[in-house]
C-alpha cells in the first residue's frame, strides 16, 4: 500500500479520508537531516509538509521513490518546485484553504494595535491590581479603524479576504500588486445578501504614502530583499501601523525597530519572522510589536480544509496500491 508521510502533520479529517481510500498515512515528525533516509527505508511515495520541513534538490535527488510533494498552505518557498517537477514529481499546495484564517488574524492584530490591547495584556497581570488607574490612563489613547485607509500589498486570495473584513469594518481599502489582478471583492452580509466592492489598485508609492495601516501578502522575494524597508517606512504616515502575516523578511526587521523607536511608526504586528524558529530577541521584546508564532493558517477550520484538499489532490493523482 502506498505510504504518505505528513511530516508537519495533517488534520484528522484529511487523514481519515486518505486512509478510507486505502493509503497508509504516517504523521510522526522526522528531523530534516534524517528525512531522506526515512523516506527511502519506509518506501514513502508522498511527502506532505507545512512550513517547518523543506523539500530541496538534495532531498529530491536522494529519494528516487518519492512521487508527490504536497504543501499544506499557500506559499511553496520551502520546496524546489521547478526542480521537482522536472524530475517527474507532482507538486501541489492548498492556496484557498487558509485565506479566511489568515485574514482574521490580520484583523485581530489591527484591532489590537489600534487599541493597544496586546500591550495592556502584558502589563495588566503584573500591574493591574496595584496600578490600575495609571494603566487606564496609558491605554486611553486608542484609535478607531473605521474611516482609516488600509493598504494591502499583494491582492491574491488572502489579500482579498483581508479586504472583505476591512471593508466590513468601515475601512477604506486600496491595494497594490505586481500582477494584473481582479480587484472586485464580494462578500455576504448576513440578512442582506452579497455586497461587491471594486477596490482601487494603486502603485506602491501611493500605498506607502496614503495608508494608515499596511498589510502585506506577498511571497518571500527571490533575491531575499525586503518589500518594506527603511526607505518605505520613512515614507509612511506618522503613526501608521504595519502587519506582516506573509513571510519573514518581507519587512526589514532592523529598519522596523528604528521606525518604531523613533515614533514614526506607531505599532507593528508580526506573525512571521526572520530566522524562524529563533526570532530576534529585539523583535520579541519590543513594546510596540504585537506577536504571534506563525499561526496565520492555524485554525481548526482551516486545518480541516487543508487536510481535505490535500487528500483530494493526492487521490486525484495517485492510487493507493
Amino acid at each position: 500500500m502506498m505510504k504518505i508521510l505528513a511530516n508537519d502533520g495533517i488534520s484528522a479529517v484529511g487523514q481519515q479520508k486518505l486512509e478510507a481510500a486505502g493509503f497508509v498515512v504516517e504523521t510522526q515528525t522526522i528531523p530534516q537531516d534524517k528525512l531522506a533516509a526515512y523516506i527511502n527505508e519506509n518506501n514513502v511515495a508522498v511527502l506532505l509538509v507545512r512550513s517547518a520541513t523543506t523539500a530541496r534538490k538534495e532531498l529530491i535527488d536522494a529519494c528516487p521513490g518519492l512521487r508527490f510533494i504536497g504543501r499544506g498552505g499557500v506559499g511553496m518557498d520551502n520546496i524546489d518546485v521547478a526542480y521537482a517537477r522536472e524530475k517527474g514529481l507532482t507538486v501541489a499546495n492548498t492556496p484557498a484553504s487558509s485565506s479566511q484564517s489568515v485574514a482574521e488574524l490580520v484583523m485581530a492584530h489591527l484591532y489590537s494595535l489600534a487599541r493597544q490591547s496586546y500591550d495592556a495584556n502584558r502589563h495588566m497581570p503584573a500591574k493591574g491590581h496595584a496600578d490600575f488607574n495609571s494603566l487606564k490612563k496609558k491605554y486611553a489613547k486608542g484609535v478607531e479603524l473605521r474611516g482609516k485607509t488600509l493598504g494591502i500589498i499583494g491582492f491574491g486570495r488572502i489579500g482579498k479576504a483581508v479586504a472583505q473584513y476591512a471593508l466590513g469594518s468601515g475601512m477604506k481599502v486600496i491595494c497594490a500588486d505586481v500582477f494584473d489582478v481582479d480587484t472586485k471583492v464580494g462578500f455576504i452580509v448576513e440578512g442582506f445578501g452579497k455586497v461587491e466592492v471594486d477596490v482601487a489598485k494603486v502603485d506602491m508609492e501611493t500605498i506607502i504614502r496614503e495608508s494608515d495601516a499596511i498589510s502585506i501578502h506577498v511571497p518571500k522575494q527571490k533575491d531575499g530583499s525586503a518589500v518594506i524597508g527603511k526607505t518605505e517606512l520613512a515614507k509612511m504616515k506618522k503613526g501608521a501601523f504595519i502587519v506582516n502575516a506573509a513571510r519573514g523578511g518581507v519587512v526589514e526587521e532592523s529598519a522596523l525597530i528604528e521606525a518604531l523607536n523613533s515614533g514614526h511608526i506607531a505599532g507593528a504586528a508580526l506573525d512571521v519572522f526572520d530566522n524562524e524558529p529563533t526570532p530576534s530577541e529585539a523583535i520579541l521584546s519590543h513594546p510596540k510589536i504585537a506577536l504571534t508564532p506563525h499561526v496565520g493558517a492555524a485554525t481548526l477550520e482551516a486545518q480541516d480544509r487543508i487536510g481535505e484538499e490535500l487528500a483530494d489532490l493526492i487521490m486525484a493523482e495517485m492510487t493507493p496500491a
